[in-house]
């Protein structure tokens, strides 16, 4: 009887950490992957603490966007019109339907390059088939329960597949320990200024307030909201470790260089076996479909919503925008079988300024004393959410300086 109640009980959380876990899946994508396993392979278990720091700060802001989403009567950008007007609405709506957009891509190319490899075929059709079946997912009834099943068994593939190459890698754990000690090896900062950046997800952030709103929660679940939400960025943290620790017991001794998250994989093939690398390979390809469909799912509900066309997901004009940043991924990875250079650009260049700029919104609305009431910012969420935001304009700083001046 104690078993059978066990049981329910984890088959009862697991169905409630929903929201949580579609943020946790959309934000570790194949440039999450990749630059995780780049930093492994270059500096050892010396860069683990700045994986820390990140979901430190990730998790500060999605419980703040959790509690905004469950205590707001209105969507994030209802508020956000209803303060500031419709024109700020429209250019951060429009402003993450375009960094989506063009992001997608990568995920569009991740997921058809695992399966690509492991079955020595072309990309091409793969391409083709995931973001057909992505793209079906739309037509369910309920597909925001569709989502979040997809990204349960995501975020399960990716934490067994990668958990299961950590115990073959065998690391030291002293070592390990170790790097959470802030240290930064010479020449470390450009990747460091990128692991953060793919970590703190304040778009992800962002829609963690619609997606609670999917969910249903309410001021009642505030409780269980928040938790689950930040159990969901706990399991994104574990999912970036164990990839790092792995390329840092596995390739950083043997100087095996990163290039790409195919290459993590396929460096795991002649020291552990076959077995090992398809297992890897799985874990890319969650990291990857899960992007896919979140990514878009994201760009298509709040370009709908900036323009007052909806914003939950069984919308038909929310479907369709979604169904669209799918179809233009597809076709630039077709087009140019890479994520180009210059679409990298034009999104980390509007991304320098609307990171902030959400970050100051959620700020300023989560102290809005007529939309939070007694749920507003306390004194330690305004301090810790402030260092994330200065976090965040160091970040775009950096950008500036790469981008447009080195």
């Amino acid at each position: 009887m104690q078993k059978n109640n066990t049981i329910v009980s984890i088959k009862k959380r697991l169905v409630s950490v929903g929201p949580g876990i579609i943020t946790a899946a959309l934000v570790f994508g194949p440039g999450s992957l990749t630059i995780t396993s780049k930093m492994g392979a270059m500096y050892g278990f010396n860069m683990i603490w700045v994986v820390a720091l990140s979901v430190f700060f990730m998790m500060s802001y999605t419980e703040m966007g959790a509690r905004i989403g469950m205590v707001s009567k209105n969507s994030l950008l209802g508020e956000i019109r209803g303060r500031w007007g419709k024109g700020t609405a429209i250019i951060i709506g429009l402003g993450i339907f375009l960094i989506t957009s063009s992001f997608q891509a990568g995920n569009t190319i991740g997921a058809g390059l695992a399966f690509a490899e492991l079955t020595e075929t072309s990309t091409i059709p793969w391409v083709i088939g995931f973001t057909a079946l992505g793209i079906s997912l739309l037509f369910f009834k309920s597909f925001y329960k569709v989502l979040e099943r997809i990204m349960l068994a995501m975020v399960g593939l990716m934490l067994a597949s990668f958990f299961i190459t950590l115990v073959l890698a065998q690391p030291n754990l002293a070592d390990v320990l170790q790097g959470f000690v802030p240290t930064l090896p010479k020449g470390a900062e450009i990747l460091t200024i990128a692991l953060i950046a793919s970590s703190f997800s304040i778009v992800g952030v962002f829609y963690q307030a619609y997606l609670v709103k999917e969910k249903g929660w309410k001021k009642e679940e505030l409780k269980q909201g928040k938790r689950e939400s930040l159990t969901g960025i706990f399991i994104l943290g574990l999912i970036s470790a164990f990839i790092m620790i792995n390329a840092a017991a596995v390739l950083h001794p043997k100087g095996v260089e990163v290039k790409s998250a195919l290459d993590m994989g396929l460096a795991l093939e002649p020291l552990f076996g076959k077995i090992t690398a398809l297992i890897f390979m799985l874990g890319l390809f969650g990291a990857s479909f899960s992007s896919l469909v979140g990514n878009a799912t994201i760009g298509g509900a709040l370009f709908a919503d900036a323009f007052s066309l909806g914003n939950r997901l069984d919308n038909k004009n929310v479907k369709l925008l979604i169904m669209l940043v799918m179809v233009v991924g597809a076709v630039i990875a077709l087009s140019f079988g890479k994520l180009p250079l210059e679409l990298i650009i034009f999104a980390q260049a509007i991304t320098i300024v609307l990171a902030p700029m959400i970050a100051v919104a959620l700020l300023l609305i989560a102290n809005d004393q007529n939309i939070m009431g007694e749920q507003k910012n306390n004194i330690t969420q305004n301090i810790t959410c402030s260092l994330g935001l200065l976090l965040l304009l160091f970040l775009a700083g950096n950008h500036i300086y790469f981008l447009f001046i080195k």
